[in-house]
Formats: C-alpha cells, sequence, structure tokens
C-alpha cells in the first residue's frame, strides 16, 4: 500500500468513526454491517428499529459480529422518551417524577434498573439523561423531560443518574449542553435563542453539567441552541468557544462530546448538515449523531466525504479528526470491558419503576372508588422528540382495575359537551398533557368541572394550571407506570 493510499484510508476510517448513524428495519442492513467492518464505531437505534427485548439483543449480537466493542446508542430516557417499550409505555418514570420524589437513591436504582434492561439487550451507550434547567414552563421540547425547575435539585438527581445508568454498564450522556430549559423555540423545528446573562448561566444553566462531569459522565450531547453571552454567532454544537472553551477547558470535561441530531432544523436547515457536521467536529464535537430521520447509506457517505474533504481542504485540521475518532474509540473500549458487570449484576428491582411512579403522585382532593368511569383523553400534538406512536393516558390501565369503564381521545376542536355526550351519567375522568400550554384544553377542563363538579382531572404533563376537579392527581409524566399509579388511585385500590 502506498503512503497517500494508507493516509486516505486512515482518514476514512476517522471519518467513520465519529458518525453515529441510524437505519431502517430491525435488523441491520448489509450497507451498515460493511461500514461497520470498514471503520465506523457507533450506531443509533430509534422505536423503528424495536419490537421486543430478544429481538434488539439479536440485532445487537448481529451487529457485533463485525465488531464486538461497538457504540450501540439509544435516546432512552424513560418516562415520555422510550424506545426499549415504544409500543406499550415506558416501565419507568421520566426525570420530572423523579425530582418530585427528590430521593437520589430512588434515581440512581431506577437507572441503574434502566441500564441493566438495556445492557442484557446490548445497549451500552444512553443519549440521556436530561440535564436541562426546566425554567420556562412554556418550553415546547424539555417540560417533564427535565427533574425540574430547581437548580440544586437538577444538579443532584443528573448526578445520581448518571451513577446509576453507568453502574450497570451503560455510558451515560448528558444532555442538552450548555443547557436546552430557558427556551420557547424545539430545535427540531427552527434554531432556538437563549437571552440570559453570563451570570445566571453559571448560576443555573452550567451547575448541573458540573455535577454529571464530576460523578463521571462517559458522553455529553450538545444542544442545537444560540446562546450569545457565550457565541453570538454560532449555535452551541458548532461553537469552538462552548465545546473547546467552556465545556474542555473551563469545566476540565474530558470524555466524548456528542451532537444532538444534526438533520434536525436548527442545522440541517441553516448550515446544512455537512457543512454542520464540519463545524461541529473542529468546534470540538468527537461524534455526529444522525439517523432520526435520515437513515440510508446515502447520508453515511455525504458525511463520511464531507468530513475527508475538510481534511483535504485544510478546514478541518487532520489531528481534530483523529482525536475525536479515538475519544469515540475510547468510550467503544470502556463499554466492552463494563460489559460483563452488568450482565453478572442480574435484576434486583424489577418493580422500581412503579414505586417511583406512585411516589411520585400528587393528589389534590379525597380518593373514592369510581365505579365503571368515562376516561376522556385531551390529547395535544405530540412532541416530536416523544413521538406520537407511544401510547399513554390512564384509559387501559384503569379498564384493567374498574370493570365497565369507556373511554374516548379528544383533539383540538372537541369540547365539554364532545365528551359529556360521550359519558352520559358515568363519572368523567379527564386526562391531561401540559393544559396549560393548550387553551382548548383548559376551557374544556374548566367546562368539565362546572357541568361535573364530581369529574377527576389526571395531568400527565408539567402541572402548571390549579388543581381542578373532585379530585386531582399529578403523575408528573406520562409513562406506562405514571398511567398505572394513577389509575390505582381513581380505583381506590391504594
Amino acid at each position: 500500500m502506498t503512503i497517500l493510499a494508507h493516509h486516505t484510508d486512515t482518514l476514512t476510517r476517522d471519518a467513520l468513526a465519529v458518525l453515529q448513524p441510524g437505519f431502517e428495519g430491525t435488523t441491520a442492513p448489509s450497507w451498515l454491517l460493511r461500514h461497520i467492518g470498514e471503520g465506523l464505531s457507533s450506531v443509533g437505534l430509534f422505536g423503528r428499529n424495536i419490537t421486543a427485548p430478544e429481538q434488539l439483543a439479536a440485532l445487537t449480537a448481529q451487529l457485533r459480529r463485525e465488531r464486538e466493542d461497538l457504540l450501540v446508542a439509544i435516546d432512552e430516557e424513560g418516562g415520555d422518551v422510550t424506545r426499549l417499550e415504544v409500543r406499550g409505555g415506558s416501565s419507568f418514570p421520566g426525570n420530572l417524577a423523579l425530582g418530585a420524589v427528590d430521593d437520589t437513591d430512588l434515581t440512581r436504582g431506577v437507572a441503574r434498573e434502566l441500564g441493566r434492561r438495556l445492557a442484557e439487550c446490548g445497549v451500552n451507550f444512553n443519549w440521556a439523561p436530561s440535564a436541562d434547567v426546566n425554567s420556562n414552563p412554556d418550553n415546547p421540547v424539555i417540560g417533564v423531560r427535565s427533574f425540574g425547575s430547581d437548580t440544586g435539585l437538577t444538579a443532584r438527581h443528573t448526578a445520581a443518574y448518571v451513577q446509576g445508568l453507568q453502574s450497570a454498564g451503560v455510558a451515560a450522556c448528558t444532555k442538552h449542553f450548555p443547557g436546552h430549559g430557558d427556551t420557547n423555540v424545539d430545535s427540531h423545528h427552527a434554531l432556538p435563542r437563549i437571552d440570559v446573562d453570563l451570570d445566571t448561566l453559571q448560576a443555573r444553566e452550567l451547575v448541573p453539567f458540573r455535577a454529571a462531569i464530576e460523578a463521571g459522565t462517559k458522553a455529553v450531547m450538545s444542544a442545537h441552541i444560540l446562546v450569545p453571552a457565550l457565541d453570538p454567532t454560532r449555535p452551541a454544537t458548532l461553537s469552538p468557544q462552548i465545546l473547546t472553551g467552556l465545556l474542555r477547558k473551563e469545566l476540565g470535561y474530558e470524555g466524548l462530546i456528542v451532537t444532538d441530531g444534526m438533520e434536525m432544523n436548527a442545522i440541517a436547515g441553516t448550515y446544512g448538515i455537512e457543512r454542520g457536521s464540519v463545524l461541529a467536529i473542529a468546534a470540538g464535537a468527537d461524534a455526529i449523531c444522525v439517523g432520526g430521520g435520515l437513515a440510508d447509506e446515502a447520508t453515511v457517505l455525504r458525511l463520511r466525504d464531507a468530513l475527508v474533504a475538510a481534511v483535504r481542504e485544510g478546514t478541518l485540521p487532520e489531528e481534530r479528526l483523529a482525536d475525536a475518532a479515538e475519544r469515540v474509540r475510547a468510550l467503544a473500549g470502556w463499554t466492552f470491558r463494563a460489559r460483563p458487570d452488568a450482565r453478572r449484576e442480574g435484576s434486583r428491582a424489577s418493580g422500581i419503576g412503579l414505586e417511583a411512579a406512585r411516589r411520585a403522585l400528587a393528589v389534590t382532593g379525597t380518593p373514592s372508588p369510581v365505579a365503571a368511569p368515562y376516561v376522556a383523553t385531551l390529547a395535544p400534538v405530540a412532541n416530536i422528540a416523544v413521538g406520537d406512536e407511544t401510547p399513554w393516558g390512564v384509559a387501559e390501565e384503569l379498564a384493567a382495575l374498574v370493570p365497565g369503564t369507556a373511554s374516548g381521545v379528544y383533539a383540538e376542536g372537541s369540547g365539554a359537551e364532545d365528551v359529556l355526550a360521550a359519558a352520559g351519567e358515568r363519572t368523567v375522568v379527564a386526562v391531561v398533557r401540559d393544559a396549560h400550554r393548550h387553551p382548548w384544553m383548559t376551557g374544556a377542563l374548566d367546562a368539565l368541572v362546572a357541568a361535573r363538579p364530581d369529574t377527576v382531572v389526571v395531568e400527565m404533563g408539567l402541572p402548571r394550571a390549579e388543581p381542578r376537579g373532585a379530585l386531582y392527581i399529578a403523575t408528573h409524566g406520562a409513562a406506562r407506570v405514571c398511567g398505572r399509579a394513577a389509575a390505582e388511585v381513581v380505583a381506590g385500590v391504594r
């Protein structure tokens, strides 16, 4: 092999190593297996790739026949954002519920059990937890994914989550640096901007990330947000001041830096994914997450070739690409060494998710058993980060506890009169999600409670509105176990 050919091969392998692509299907396509053999070191999994734990274990085994230390990543926050249980709802409450309980041992235990289940299926890298302080209650993308609006609480639970997850041999990826909690725009659709001063950032947004770094988080995910106090021109994912200056130098972080999904419109619609990926690596990122939407070989080749071309053109230092690739391989090595410990651990807390969901409930009013209720789910448009394929609510769980339960789902444009017509004489259980963000939902609730004072209200999002109804239950999340915990209260079984 000539020196030039060897150099080209090294560049290509490094460019592949920094990519974390997704793919379609529940088995690995041939093109993906080929690129793993050529140097691809990470793969991202999404709900479309998973049907059952056994299938997922077979898929990860298939991938690892090409590279035994492959990083297999997933966006498994628990709670509202689940890929492992995308078709039935999560067995674990999300961050807001854990923050509501405020027991760091519980948070650590939930994360450990979640990590154990991931490791059992061959997943060794989790794009979680969210360390965002939910300082803006109208935030359209964080909400219940945050531990809360209190900085200290968020910091201590972020650290506990990182410790629990990594004790199971699964690398944590703390997100979304430098903090996505004070935005009012979803970065899936546009570029959010946080206009706060540096002192506020240091005292609020950065505190949980400092805690995660001290806890040993193996990865940090950047946010596609513009923070003028840190960099007035480039979003965090593309900013040397934020990724290298702040995260690496000031905070002293040495682990892997991963981008949020590069096909999100905050980057794709402003810089394009090829230029955006080059700028991200140059800024200090080590891995490019792509595949939530773009999940084909053409995307992998486009990004690989863009990185190689940037090195040859001198716009991306070769040593920066090599350093990024080495950080990816180093994390892959850690997960490979940690994997046997996760296998030996075994399940010690299979019911911890439901226990946590029960403890997270906030109940206003005096519970009493409801016979044959009518469950009216007032459903908002799904948050894109959560997806619309994961079921939520209390109807199914309540039907399993109370014979004769009936139910209906109502979208914007529906009103109390529609619910009352369907309910007849039954007691109405109105189930909502972030009612404070949807005037139509608030209006329907007010009318229902006025017409039927015995209405039960279950809020499965951020509980910002005043409690209403004869019984008001805030679950602090819409995981399946949160629905189960609320149903138990309505049914009078606890």
